[in-house]
């Protein structure tokens, strides 16, 4: 029996095949990063380059969800711009019903559900997307959950999803710190997504929420950023030839 051909048959050894196929097509997708700052979050994606008569203002990988949340995704961006759409009315809704904006967890749960129930009943398949919701709460805590295909959410100081997100996250576990400041934690985006990015600052779109609002720094300031990175590598490298070049001596 082919046990990948219906969304609600589990294998006989508890796998559910489409939520591991969409899983899959996460894997395949330009990669997102996401780092939780002392006073700001930081979102960080890899652009696809826009084709000569393209305009790239369509080609969105961050969403603005409210005035304090957005969201990246990773995956097939048509289901992310259906989730997209469904977490903008629920913010709506929970203005109106309770006055109050919603924390960045009551909608990640919101999105979560949304592709949980998905990978529950037939006729349908799961979102072949993950997202990093990030944000700050009313009482001005700043916030990173990701959301997976299965419906699961977790919280997260630092993360990446999409295309090579191992090699990302196990660069954020060397260089993340948690007192890291609003310019240390968009200088750690640039350089961890440099580990997959190779062509520079035009592919590679920042974005920065704290408390006050947001911003999306240029393109310019993206390569300031880069210029500065490879400087700190040059002289790195120096150093480390220096005792070499002494002992062979």
């Amino acid at each position: 029996m082919s046990y990948d051909r219906a969304l609600t048959i589990f294998s006989p050894d508890g796998h559910l095949f489409q939520v591991e196929y969409a899983q899959e097509a996460v894997r395949k997708g330009t990669c997102a990063v996401g780092i939780c700052g002392k006073d700001a979050v930081v979102l960080g994606v890899e652009k696809k380059a826009a084709l000569k008569l393209q305009d790239s203002r369509t080609m969105r990988k961050i969403h603005q969800l409210d005035e304090h949340i957005f969201i990246a995704s990773a995956g097939l961006v048509a289901d992310a711009r259906v989730l997209v759409d469904m977490a903008r009315v629920e913010c709506q809704n929970h203005r109106l019903n309770i006055e109050d904006p919603p924390t960045v967890e009551f909608i990640t749960h919101y999105i979560a559900s949304i592709q949980q129930k998905y990978t529950q009943s037939g006729g349908r398949r799961p979102f072949g997307i993950s997202t990093l919701i990030v944000g700050f709460d009313p009482d001005h805590t700043p916030k990173l959950f990701q959301t997976d295909p299965s419906g699961i959410y977790y919280q997260w100081k630092a993360n990446s999803i999409g295309r090579n997100s191992k090699t990302v996250r196990e660069f954020l576990e060397k260089h993340y710190t948690q007192e890291m400041g609003e310019e240390d934690a968009v200088k750690l985006a640039v350089k961890s997504l440099l580990e997959v990015v190779q062509t520079g600052a035009k592919n590679i779109e920042i974005l920065v929420i704290t408390k006050d609002g947001n911003r999306t720094p240029t393109v310019a300031e993206v390569e300031d950023i880069i210029k500065v990175i490879e400087a700190e590598k040059a002289e790195e490298a120096e150093k480390k030839a220096k005792p070499s070049t002494s002992s062979s001596s």
